[in-house]
């Protein structure tokens, strides 16, 4: 079994991270096998990424900074790959602004 290169399954969202956590955005995806997401900070500051089933959720979560907490760091000028629920919810804080955008799909 090779290695899938990522493949788009659904519109990219963006949103600002900031001190202040904006409005969380939903990555739905066009196919409901779609659990996986493209993740791109393309700012100059860590966000602290918060994901969740809801809105709510995912603003909880990206507060939630402790040595137990749900938050992902996500570093200045990096693109990851997620594993995650799908149709999830994403936001984030961040020491200054930094834009995130999110693709759903599947593969690495």
């Amino acid at each position: 079994m090779g290695i899938m290169a990522f493949s788009p399954m659904g519109n990219t969202v963006v949103f600002t991270a900031a001190s202040s956590a904006p409005t969380p955005v939903q990555a739905a995806s066009s196919t409901t096998a779609a659990n996986q997401y493209l993740v791109q900070n393309s700012g100059a500051f860590i966000v602290m990424l918060g994901v969740g089933s809801t809105a709510a959720l995912a603003t909880t979560n990206s507060a939630n900074v402790t040595s137990t907490g749900l938050a992902i760091p996500l570093l200045p000028y990096t693109t990851q790959v997620f594993s995650l629920i799908p149709g999830a919810y994403f936001t984030g804080y961040c020491a200054a602004t930094s834009q995130v955008y999110i693709t759903p799909g599947d593969g690495c």
